[in-house]
């Protein structure tokens, strides 16, 4: 029973040291070399508790743990510019010793990668269907100089049924229309062999159907061949969503020259999607709480600003700015933990510098 009760209070222990680190590195750092009236952060107004920065004092004392309570001086007075945060002023020496560094907010061509599993495709059904639609157009143009006219709408009639079978399994106007101008029954996709290509048939959750568009290039890996890398292009996508997976069907189509690609084999597939050129937040410099997004602001001098941003898609490396930033401004991309600390804790009392709620002295 003895030994269950010591290990919490060590891990108290520990915890309490860490916490306190955190706190007490700016202001040792900016105290050093310096006596303890610095006329350059103006007078000593209070001392607080490094564990509890609203417990104060008019005079300097230590906690049950025996740490110094740590002095708040009139010029170390900090700004709310977010609730809850505090504008941080660092010296050259503490930027250096926590590793600060910035960057420039810029406008950049920014791309996503879409991940999607898929798997070549066997599709005896749009097999028969783009069949059907191929007949019905050459019926069609048998009948085209027929004087009479139930043949030409019944005509109509079979092709107008078919490109809708056609679009409901996810064809767009264009494969339709080269589907008619077609010589070649698709047999790629009820067997695979060298030459020629396949397609493959891969899903991506709603919250990508934005991204994805005809057109983009696709590089696909496959377990079956380690290392080896295939390449196509995304032609079309199904015009109906999965109301059980939440996912769209992409269709892309890939050479197959060396026939390696068989059907049904599962790939991993990653579509390659350009959002073009936009305001771009380096993904470091970004301190999500889960209720909000913020970035800290070199405003030079040393001052470190708090700024509640919006951010959208995340490209590689960086994020698409919505709002919060402009274009030049520089950002915090390390030490934003350090930072975030001593800016939550300098706004904790944001109005002890006029009224601090002092302890009564032991």
């Amino acid at each position: 029973m003895m030994k269950n009760r010591k290990v919490p209070a060590a891990l108290a222990l520990l915890l309490a040291a860490g916490g306190y680190g955190l706190y007490s590195f700016f202001s040792a750092r900016a105290g050093a070399g310096r006596p303890a009236a610095d006329d350059s952060r103006g007078a000593i107004l209070y001392y607080r508790s490094p564990m509890d920065p609203q417990r104060t004092s008019p005079t300097p004392r230590k906690d049950e743990m025996g740490m110094d309570y740590v002095p708040v001086y009139a010029l170390e007075a900090a700004p709310i510019v977010v609730p809850g945060q505090a504008t941080v002023t660092l010296s050259e020496e503490q930027r250096r010793q926590i590793g600060m560094t910035t960057a420039a907010i810029k406008r950049r061509e920014l791309s996503v990668v879409v991940r999607a599993e898929g798997q070549v495709a066997y599709d005896p059904d749009l097999y028969h269907a783009i069949n059907e639609y191929a007949q019905a157009a050459k019926a069609r143009d048998a009948v085209k100089e027929s004087p009479y006219p139930d043949a030409h709408q019944r005509a109509d009639a079979l092709v107008d049924a078919s490109d809708l079978r056609l679009r409901q399994l996810g064809l767009s106007q264009d494969q339709i229309a080269a589907i008619a101008g077609s010589t070649l029954p698709p047999t790629n996709l009820l067997f695979s062999g060298p030459g020629g290509s396949v397609w493959v048939y891969a899903q991506i959750y709603e919250y990508e159907i934005a991204l994805v568009k005809p057109g983009q290039s696709v590089e696909l890996t496959t377990l079956a061949y380690p290392g080896r890398r295939f390449h196509g292009v995304v032609k079309s996508l199904d015009p109906i969503l999965s109301s059980e997976t939440r996912s769209l069907r992409v269709r892309i189509s890939v050479p197959n020259e060396s026939g390696l690609l068989t059907l049904q084999m599962y790939v991993d597939a990653r579509i390659h999607a350009d959002i073009g050129r936009q305001l771009a937040l380096p993904t470091s410099a970004l301190v999500d709480t889960g209720t909000r997004q913020l970035a800290f602001i070199d405003l030079g001098d040393g001052r470190i600003e708090p700024r509640e941003i919006a951010v959208g898609r995340q490209a590689e490396g960086y994020y698409e700015v919505l709002s919060g930033l402009k274009e030049g401004e520089r950002v915090v991309t390390s030490a934003d933990f350090l930072i975030d600390s001593e800016s939550k804790l300098k706004a904790i009392t944001p109005a002890a510098a006029q009224k601090p709620r002092h302890e009564s002295p032991r």
